[in-house]
């Protein structure tokens, strides 16, 4: 499923954020999108999930225009296709690691613990399900985001400097991860990331100002 971004612009009232952004991101393609802090990279990536509106230009998805969708069909599309890592991993702290995982299934009304089970052991986490977010380190939580955002194998994966808060040996180990679990599930992946080394893994990485964006130089 191919997402296709085309003249995107945000502003915030007379303030520019970013315009004429365009950028193409092929079925399970790694992208990275790096960028000077306060350009709009973390508002980009809310806008490519629908979480955020914009002002002029289209997101299109497998064909879907995402901008012509009300606010519940939106929910439903991301909701089916998108996953998405928060720098600030997001969990439920009264739902243990397994519960929090299920989340997307629950939603889409599916139940499967033998697929919660298996996405915790690939990001090695297995063994830890019935542990609460509290009893567990900033890189374990950032690896149960991972999982929820990849359990129900949307076609989108989002990630939003996922390795943001951490030291860089865990940083290294999320990375390695989300890279391996994408290209397992063939989820086309699109991070946000001030740090080279994670860049360093993408297929492309783009760089985003508030003019547009641009392939970044090798």
């Amino acid at each position: 499923m191919t997402l296709k971004v085309h003249g995107l612009a945000k502003r915030y009232g007379d303030s520019v954020v970013f315009e004429q952004v365009s950028l193409e991101v092929a079925p399970g393609e790694f992208i990275a999108i790096v960028g000077e802090s306060g350009v709009g990279k973390s508002t980009l990536l809310n806008c490519m999930a629908g979480l955020d509106s914009w002002d002029a230009g289209t997101i299109v998805h497998d064909g879907i225009d995402i901008g012509a969708l009300d606010s519940e069909a939106r929910a439903l599309w991301r909701r089916r296709h998108v996953g998405f890592v928060f720098q600030a991993f997001h969990v439920l702290p009264h739902l243990d690691v397994a519960q929090n995982v299920a989340l997307p299934l629950m939603l889409l009304k599916q139940t499967d613990p033998a697929r919660v089970a298996h996405m915790l052991e690939a990001v090695g986490l297995a063994g830890l399900g019935e542990r609460l977010p509290g009893q567990l380190s900033g890189g374990q939580l950032q690896r149960v985001a991972i999982a929820r955002a990849l359990v129900h194998r949307p076609a989108l994966l989002l990630a939003d400097e996922p390795t943001g808060n951490l030291d860089p040996g865990t940083a290294a180990k999320v990375m390695e991860v989300l890279f391996a679990q994408t290209r397992e599930h063939g989820a086309s992946l699109v991070l946000v990331t001030h740090s080279e080394t994670a860049a360093a893994r993408a297929d492309r990485v783009l760089h985003l100002s508030a003019g547009g964006i641009e392939r970044a130089a090798e």
